[in-house]
């Protein structure tokens, strides 16, 4: 029987978490900072968003998927570093929390993406109706309570790797933690608190990254 096929060293390199990362990062700041320019958060809205400013909230809705498989590649990257150290129950826990993340993300995007062709098709009949409120309402309850909420529990979990493998430097993990609180008691008060997460990810990744080619960089 052949030896079971094991993926390259070079594509479980904390450089690749990195890397990935960065482009999480990257993609959904841009996003975020695209529909808090545009889109008020505040489920009642008048809906003057879906006017000659949309381009803005559908560039950012385009960009999010790409940040959803920057992200996967990410979490399963920083799950190959546990190794050994892997417990079942706390894989379970990382794995789902970040699952449920991008999933509840990408629903709350498609559900602001509906708008939007509801508008183009029907334009003049959505805004101010009762549809319009519930599919706002819906996309903001999703975004700021439920995905939010469980990204802080992917923190906690992400920062518990940070301290037991020593992939970047402890002090990460503490930010983590006090990320998670920030999220968990103001992602439905403060609309800020939406750009917590991708930046503790953007630090994090820029830390390993710097390590890494440190340690490159040493002699022997």
């Amino acid at each position: 029987m052949p030896p079971p096929h094991h993926a390259p060293d070079g594509l479980k390199t904390p450089k690749a978490a990195a890397v990935a990362g960065i482009l999480f990062s990257a993609l959904l700041l841009s996003s975020l900072v695209l529909v808090l320019q545009t889109l008020r958060l505040n489920p009642q809205d008048p809906g003057d968003w879906v006017g000659p400013q949309s381009w803005k909230v559908a560039l950012a809705l385009n960009l999010i998927p790409f940040a959803g498989i920057a992200f996967l590649w990410f979490m399963g990257v920083l799950r190959d570093r546990l190794g050994a150290q892997e417990n079942r129950l706390f894989a379970t826990v990382f794995l789902g929390s970040g699952f449920l993340f991008i999933g509840m993300l990408f629903v709350a995007a498609s559900a602001i993406g509906a708008i939007l062709l509801t508008h183009a098709a029907r334009p003049g009949e959505l805004i101010g109706s009762v549809t319009f409120t519930l599919a706002r309402s819906f996309a903001y309850n999703l975004a700021s309570i439920y995905a939010m909420k469980v990204s802080s529990v992917f923190l906690i979990t992400a920062s518990t790797i940070v301290l037991r493998t020593g992939i970047t430097g402890r002090w990460t993990a503490f930010t983590g933690y006090t990320a998670a609180a920030v999220i968990l008691f103001g992602s439905h008060l403060v609309d800020w608190t939406f750009l917590v997460f991708p930046i503790w990810v953007l630090i994090v990744s820029c830390d390993i990254l710097v390590r890494e080619y440190r340690r490159a960089d040493r002699p022997g």
